[in-house]
């Protein structure tokens, strides 16, 4: 940052309260969008209110500092990047300032996620019509800088259909409302004003009547144009509409304070077809057919979408899918159930043998969930990592609804003979959108030659159909340059015009949409992109052994920024910093890589500001479209950081807490008592927030030792005694044990001494040591992997390990393939393996959290499948991560704040809204305790669901929900206690020093 930027930036912070952050690492964060192109901002600015922004374009003004704003951060065609001053109005500025359902209308913040504002207007059966398969965290600021559409546009038109005034600042201070509808009156006394305001208003109405019939010919008349400014709604026949005329500007001539948008009846009942064709060409060409029927959805995609979908692994009902290869998604709605269904049922009847391959219709909304899930996956989904990108640009075309499918054939022939891949096709059809993802190559000279190319000739292509390069998406950088195609020199000069009436000295978002940049600069993977080698823990297989590859999987979609449902990302959603999204982090270590703004690499402490709230829960592998693994790269960049430094206390002593809790089991009552301590807490970083977990007096593996063995063989499994089982909670283990002897298993543990997957050691980037702890275990253990023995886990973050860390670090290891395959969680083994036992019925009811590693990597079917069967009536809410996450929760500081505010999200008020005879399920150690210290419930593993059904149900059934620990922990001082004092301590000391000093060889 220059002089220059360092004096703008401290002018902007002596009058503003917001956010002021021109650091390299806030530069960086802010780089890329989800488009191809990447410009870093001169600063990046959060304002607290709108006398911030006023503040921020002043101080801007005086150093001539060109400025944009942004919300969400989603564009596709570059428009929401620039080397400018970035405003983020998404943190503070996103209130619902008033709502008033008689008139329909709410006037809102721009920085307001659509699906909040959607859930207060259905309250009310309103809402706002364009929905993008965004609207969980796409903002209406965004939305209006667009232009916005989505699925339901069919029954309420774009964005500048529905705005009906946007209070607009203006680059040269002028703050002023502009409005869908200005009477006759009011106009008049308008243009006769003096100021700003009327010289505006007379100029546009000047453009406006100057290009009236190029306006009148050259614009194409379909429900999706998009592309180049809305001159048309300055024609007399459209009511001289200057709100609708500066929606879809992108930022090029007015920032959004506040907009007053309409609400619309929102359908209270929704019934779905499906018809299967032979391909999405097929299916497109019958959908203008299908207007007759006034749905209020008319979708399309085909079967790569799908097939992206399964390769990634994630869990799709793709049974549901009528027969073919692409479909037709026809919504209905009504005021009545019968009314949808009627509506849909006709459509039914009438299409009954025509050249479609298969109908299905869906009334129920848990099917039509599941359906609607498959179409909004497409944007995220259209990449597959390591095998095609996806990559947008040309991805937004529309044409006239009755010609789309003929012009898709001969887009995909096109794009073909370039020798390039559409890699997925979905689009609104009804209005004649359809979204496609190409297999740009960005990486050679000849592959950019061919971007451009092929941009200019499918531009062609478009307007030979009369349509327009965007349907949906915007110009930004990626179309800009293309418009003169699409409109002619005549109108593109008169884009110039429209933008110098509002922002005269061209700093707003300059080089988007009017006098834009060329299409092939700036692009995000650049020619002088030469990231060297660099030597890593992890191996990522799946991103060709490269570690910047697997930085560059996030393309910017950002689902890891809504705000509820998922799992990822819970730093996100307690902070609503775009640093502590799985997206700002990704991008971080990505300008980490490439070296320009962030220049210190693996020392980088921008970078580990980013991961500190990482909680490591691997949701966003789960979460994410293309399953972004942050907890792997944040293990990955730690160990790069402690090389060679002294880690933190804490780190420490969560880190090795393997060899901690040994030596705290020897004299659980001191290690009990002394763990209580406030003082010794404070040394350790431990919060003294949250009550610690006590020891057990008795370890499982010494119970195991002692027990009775049970008469008798059966199939032989080994049980993993993992570090918090085994001395926190031996209980678990010993439901388990019980659960699988009613099975008729052989109960085992494994050989070969003090065995740990590591899971602790990963948080704290010790990697070195968590390879040995599981190459002990691939040695000790290999007379049992290689002869197939089932490994039972009850601790999910330790299953997860052997599924997937462990492949990771030792790839192409026969021994750690089958240690993977033939690990299974607790449930999964008693649904799935336990041949011919049948599980003990127990009802009741039940509130179930998933631990997040469970959920991400495995899914909960194994759950569901075995409450199933135990005929419990269970609710599942989407409670995301419980906010512990291993050490997370116990840490002090801002660590455990955000562990309260995500356990606070969804998890916490759902136990304590459960009647005391619902029992809690929780699977994994850290959810039981974030549960058990922040409500008066405890919660129980599966295992001892299952053990409580095969003894006395129903006196356990009064026992396992109250709060406290099942069993007693040790509180006094015993002789035995005092005597490894002394042992223990210099153990510990010894581990500790050992852990400090360790070095990687």
């Amino acid at each position: 940052m220059g002089h220059h930027s360092s004096a703008l930036a401290a002018d902007i912070a002596r009058n503003i309260q917001g956010e002021v952050r021109f650091d390299r690492g806030s530069r960086a964060l802010y780089s890329n969008d989800a488009s191809v192109y990447r410009q870093t901002p001169i600063g990046v600015v959060i304002p607290k209110s709108t006398n911030d922004v006023i503040a921020t374009v002043a101080a801007c003004r005086q150093h001539n500092a060109p400025i944009f704003g942004r919300g969400c951060g989603t564009g596709l065609a570059g428009q929401s990047v620039n080397n400018a001053v970035l405003i983020d109005f998404s943190k503070y500025l996103n209130r619902i300032i008033e709502l008033d359902p008689e008139q329909r209308y709410a006037r809102v913040e721009p920085g307001i996620v659509l699906d909040s504002l959607r859930e207060k207007a259905e309250k009310h059966n309103l809402t706002f019509g364009p929905d993008p398969a965004t609207h969980t965290r796409c903002t209406l600021g965004g939305m209006i800088g667009n232009n916005s559409c989505g699925v339901h546009s069919i029954m309420s038109g774009v964005t500048a259909d529905n705005i009906e005034a946007l209070d607009v600042l203006l680059y040269d201070g002028t703050r002023m409302t502009v409005k869908a509808e200005t009477p006759p009156n009011e106009l008049e006394a308008i243009l006769r004003e003096s100021g700003r305001r009327g010289d505006i208003y007379r100029r546009l109405k000047v453009l406006g009547e100057r290009y009236a019939d190029l306006i009148r010919d050259r614009y194409p008349n379909i429900p999706r144009r998009i592309s180049g400014y809305n001159l048309d709604r300055l024609l007399p026949e459209n009511g001289f509409n200057v709100a609708a005329a500066l929606v879809g500007t992108e930022a090029t001539c007015a920032l959004t304070l506040n907009a007053r948008c309409k609400l619309i009846p929102s359908p209270q009942y929704r019934a779905l077809v499906m018809v299967g064709y032979d391909d999405g060409y097929t299916a497109a060409e019958h959908a203008a057919d299908l207007q007759r029927y006034e749905p209020v959805g008319l979708e399309m995609f085909d079967r790569r979408l799908v097939q992206n979908e399964l390769e990634k692994g994630f869990q799709r009902h793709t049974e549901l899918l009528p027969k073919g290869d692409g479909w037709l998604l026809i919504e209905f709605g009504g005021d009545t159930k019968d009314e949808a269904r009627q509506r849909a049922e006709k459509l039914l009847h009438d299409l009954k043998g025509g050249n479609h391959r298969d109908l299905k219709l869906y009334e129920e909304a848990r099917e039509q969930e599941q359906i609607w899930t498959l179409r909004e996956g497409g944007v995220g989904h259209s990449k597959v990592p390591g095998k095609h990108p996806g990559w947008p640009s040309f991805e937004d075309a529309a044409v006239a609804p009755d010609r789309i499918g003929a012009f898709l054939r001969d887009f995909e022939k096109l794009i073909n003979d370039r020798g390039l891949h559409i890699s997925a096709l979905f689009g609104h059809v009804g209005d004649g959108c359809v979204h496609t993802r190409i297999d740009w190559d960005f990486r050679s000279d000849e592959g950019i030659a061919t971007y451009r190319r092929t941009m200019e000739d499918a531009a062609d292509l478009v307007v030979s159909y009369g349509g327009s390069l965007s349907g949906e998406h915007g110009d930004g950088q990626a179309r800009g340059e293309l418009l003169d195609r699409m409109f002619g020199p005549e109108l593109t000069q008169a884009f110039s015009e429209f933008k110098a009436i509002w922002d005269p000295d061209g700093r707003m978002n300059p080089g988007k949409v009017a006098d834009p940049y060329p299409l092939d600069t700036n692009l995000r993977i650049p020619l002088t992109h030469r990231i060297p080698p660099v030597k890593t823990q992890f191996n990522y297989p799946d991103d060709e052994g490269s570690f910047a590859m697997a930085t560059q999987r996030c393309f910017g979609v950002a689902k890891c920024r809504r705000l509820g449902g998922g799992t990822m990302c819970p730093s996100y959603m307690a902070t609503r910093e775009e640093k502590y999204s799985t997206r700002g982090r990704a991008r971080l270590l990505f300008e980490m890589l490439h070296g320009e703004t962030i220049k210190d690499g693996w020392r980088s402490e921008a970078v580990k500001d980013s991961l500190d709230l990482c909680l490591a829960c691997k949701g966003c592998k789960g979460d994410c479209p293309v399953q972004v693994d942050m907890a792997t790269y944040k293990a990955e960049f730690l160990s790069h950081y402690y090389q060679g430094r002294l880690r933190p206390l804490s780190a420490y002593v969560f880190g090795l807490i393997p060899w901690g809790a040994r030596i705290g089991s020897c004299a659980p009552g001191l290690a009990n008592m002394l763990a209580k301590v406030p003082a010794l807490r404070r040394i350790a970083g431990v919060t003294t927030e949250r009550e610690p977990p006590g020891f057990a007096g008795q370890t499982f593996k010494a119970w195991f030792r002692r027990r009775p063995r049970p008469h008798g063989g059966g199939r032989r499994v080994i049980l993993w005694p993992d570090t918090f089982t085994n001395h926190f909670e031996p209980e678990v283990a010993q439901a388990a044990v019980a659960a699988l002897e009613a099975a008729g298993c052989e109960v085992a543990l494994p050989r070969g001494g003090q065995l740990c997957c590591g899971r602790p050691l990963y948080d704290y980037g010790m990697l070195d040591l968590a390879r040995r702890k599981l190459r002990q275990v691939l040695v000790r253990m290999r007379a049992d992997i290689r002869s197939g023995t089932p490994i039972i886990g009850l601790e999910p973050s330790c299953t997860s390990v052997f599924r997937d860390e462990l492949a990771n670090l030792f790839p192409n290891n026969g021994d750690a393939e089958r240690l993977a395959k033939q690990t299974f969680t607790f449930a999964e083994f008693m649904t799935q393996q336990a041949d011919g036992f049948k599980l003990p019925r127990l009802g009741g009811k039940a509130i179930v959290h998933g631990h997040c590693h469970h959920k991400s990597l495995f899914g909960m079917n194994d759950v569901c499948d075995l409450l199933d069967h135990m005929g419990i009536d269970y609710e599942m809410p989407s409670t995301g991560c419980c906010g512990v996450a291993g050490s997370f929760g116990y840490e002090a500081g801002e660590h455990y704040d955000v562990s309260m505010k995500a356990g606070e999200h969804v998890l916490l008020p759902a136990v304590r809204r459960a009647s005391k005879d619902t029992l809690i399920i929780a699977n994994g150690f850290s959810c039981r305790s974030q549960i058990s210290s922040a409500t008066d419930r405890r919660a129980l593993h599966p295992a001892q669901i299952v053990k409580m059904a095969l003894t006395d149900a129903r006196h356990a059934a009064q026992r396992y929900p109250e709060s406290g620990r099942y069993h007693e922990r040790p509180s006094r001082i015993g002789a035995k206690d005092a005597a490894v004092l002394a042992t223990g301590a210099a153990a510990f000391a010894g581990a500790l020093l050992w852990g400090i000093r360790h070095r990687r060889p």
